[in-house]
């Protein structure tokens, strides 16, 4: 039987058209017409869209069309504007820092257009608003947040105290006690699908539990719905300090470790049967974005995976150094906070306030970005389709497509801030040695689920905060947003208040012996075959089967979804199991990947090979000094 919604008609068309509409061309601002007839308003504001969201209908169809059937738009005879001393492909957060860097090196009369194919600026940095209830809630649908800002390159330190964002103040607004003061721990829900029950219980996996558990771990499996020597081998490896590599020395045991799964350590040292790891086999799954059949075991080790803690290794042989902060540097919309900032430092009258508390209840005028009098430009729903030098060498023309047509416009100095493997589809000067680097890497698909609750009583009563759902096929983890407040937006003070709940989908093929890259590829087929429908009979079933014991009813409690989907999510990092274990932002494909070609540089997190926020800044970074250095 179909589960009856009430979620509201606005909401539900938000959904469904999108979703219906994946394979076909609906442009952004035909969906926004769509929602202000339904809402009674004419406004275009792209984070109050629910719905499918991420990559939107509208934003990937043109591209596909370059890369998947070969299709090339005619060059216009005539330039859309004036030259620009600029052109920058791809608002995201490494966009947005090229145009600004720029402008800082240049000065403040210089023009630059920025141009991007979705309808809203920030690239993965999404922002998510709800209206639950008179309360305005506010969340983030891709780049979370700013991890250990305290060893970003002084180029990014500066930039981020630049547009007025002082990480320090994150230790005021983020509420590192939420979780102990409402006495909530992490879960692990057993579902009817995968295992036959709906059964949560406290996840005796996480660090949380082995900081401060209240149940002993022996307790907590004998309810695991699994088989007698499952439960009697998971006991053993969470409850004894077993060596499970005896007669190794430590650099010797990091070297084992490297060239082995996580789960292969499992079932081979550890004596884990094949139903335990397939337990185990997801935990920690977005980090990644890969199960742990496609992670070495070494990787294991360094987070902390049950099995790992007694095998003696220093953080020198585990390659990493010791992380001093807290992971509290996130803004209400996480790292669409710093696309904002980055947008009120380029176009002022778009983005009121001048602190970075005044960014978080600021309303955008999106009809600010694109001014003809604005010395900077940010043109959205535009797809560039053709990025080439002119014949004297000193300019580039670039095609995009915007709404079916093509338009051209010219720059002194281009940086494609764009996905990294579409750019030798649309600039056809990129040298063959350089497609083959840019190749190598695949991006991470994965999708955030934003559900809006009326009250978050059911989490209150039954103690739990995240939830980590083994063998799932869609949502695998759920947990409350982060307890942030900042300016005038103050986040739940009680479970009787709405409330945030951030859902994630990291699609992925395990167990059949396939490498992280191969599975990133059939992951992303996945995404775009998934509809709305898909996503929202999920989340219902999920939250349904495992909070029920608090009250929940997800008919009732449910007040909005918005599903952020990431067919090209995280920038490919490389993986020990799979990669040259010398690979690193330092050395790898990409290095030759992002060679700058003439007038056109290239400034992305996949040209940086790391996922993260002062990757995408540290690229844009490096492309500016390649163009300035032209002059």
């Amino acid at each position: 039987m179909a589960l009856q919604r009430k979620i509201s008609r606005r909401d539900f068309m938000g959904g469904v058209a999108l979703g219906v509409a994946a394979g076909t061309i609906l442009s952004p601002l035909e969906v926004a017409g769509a929602m202000s007839a339904e809402t009674g308003s004419q406004d275009y504001y792209p984070p109050g869209l629910t719905g499918m969201r991420g990559s939107h209908a509208g934003s990937f169809e043109v591209a596909h069309a370059i890369a998947q059937e070969g299709k090339r738009w005619k060059q216009p005879n005539e330039q859309t504007d004036d030259t620009y001393d600029l052109v920058v492909v791809g608002a995201g957060i490494s966009g947005l820092s090229a145009a600004f860097l720029y402008r800082e090196r240049i000065g403040p009369d210089t023009k630059i257009l920025v141009l991007d194919n979705h309808d809203d600026f920030g690239g993965h940095a999404k922002r998510n608003e709800f209206d639950v209830d008179g309360q305005k809630l506010i969340g983030y649908g891709g780049s979370q947040s700013l991890e250990g800002p305290a060893s970003y390159s002084p180029a990014a330190k500066k930039l981020l105290k630049d547009i007025s964002i002082e990480v320090q103040d994150f230790y005021t607004h983020f509420d590192q006690q939420f979780n102990k003061r409402w006495n909530l721990e992490n879960a692990i829900y057993f579902n009817q699908q995968a295992y036959g029950v709906d059964r949560i219980l406290p996840d005796p996996f996480s660090t949380t539990y082995l900081e401060a558990s209240r149940t002993p771990a022996r307790e907590i499996i004998s309810k695991f719905p699994v088989g007698e020597e499952t439960r009697a081998a998971l006991v053993r490896l969470v409850t004894s300090n077993t060596d499970y590599l005896p007669g190794l020395k430590p650099d010797e045991k990091a070297e084992a470790l490297r060239k082995i799964s996580y789960v292969d350590f499992l079932q081979t040292h550890a004596g884990i049967p094949r139903e335990g790891a397939d337990l185990l086999r997801d935990k920690f799954k977005s980090y990644w974005g890969s199960a742990w059949d496609a992670l070495s075991a070494l990787e294991g080790v360094r987070l902390g995976m049950p099995g790992t803690s007694a095998l003696g290794l220093t953080d020198q042989q585990l390659g990493h150094g010791i992380q001093d902060e807290p992971y509290i540097f996130h803004f209400p919309d996480g790292n669409a906070g710093v696309a904002r900032a980055l947008v009120r430092s380029l176009i002022p009258s778009a983005v009121p306030g001048k602190t970075m508390q005044g960014l978080v209840t600021s309303r955008v005028d999106y009809g600010a970005l694109d001014k003809e009098n604005s010395a900077v430009r940010i043109r959205l729903n535009s797809t560039g389709v053709d990025v080439r030098h002119t014949k004297d060498g000193k300019t580039v023309d670039i095609t995009y497509v915007q709404s079916g047509v093509a338009h051209r416009v010219r720059g002194k100095h281009v940086i494609l801030a764009c996905y990294n493997n579409i750019i030798p589809h649309i600039c056809p000067e990129v040298p063959d040695a350089q497609r083959e680097a840019i190749s190598y890497a695949t991006k991470v698909p994965l999708v955030y689920i934003n559900i809006a609750l009326r009250n978050w009583r059911a989490f209150a009563e039954l103690g739990l905060h995240r939830i980590f759902i083994p063998r799932a096929e869609l949502m695998y983890s759920m947990e409350p947003d982060f307890p942030v407040s900042m300016g005038d937006y103050s986040f739940s003070k009680s479970p009787n208040n709405p409330i945030i709940v951030h859902g994630t989908v990291i699609p992925s093929v395990p167990g059949q012996g396939l490498s992280a890259r191969e599975q990133y590829v059939l992951g992303r087929q996945k995404i775009y075959e998934w509809s709305f429908a898909d996503f929202e009979e999920d989340v219902f079933r999920q939250m349904d089967g495992a909070l029920s014991g608090g009250g929940f009813d997800a008919e009732c409690d449910i007040a909005a979804i918005t599903v952020n989907r990431w067919p090209h999510g995280y920038a490919y990092e490389y993986n020990e199991l799979w990669d040259p274990a010398d690979w690193s932002p330092e050395r790898g494909p990409h290095i030759a990947g992002r060679a700058q070609i003439g007038r056109i540089s290239i400034a992305n997190s996949d040209a940086s090979a790391y996922a993260y926020a002062d990757g995408a800044i540290d690229a844009a970074v490096r492309a500016v000094d390649e163009q300035v250095a032209l002059d």
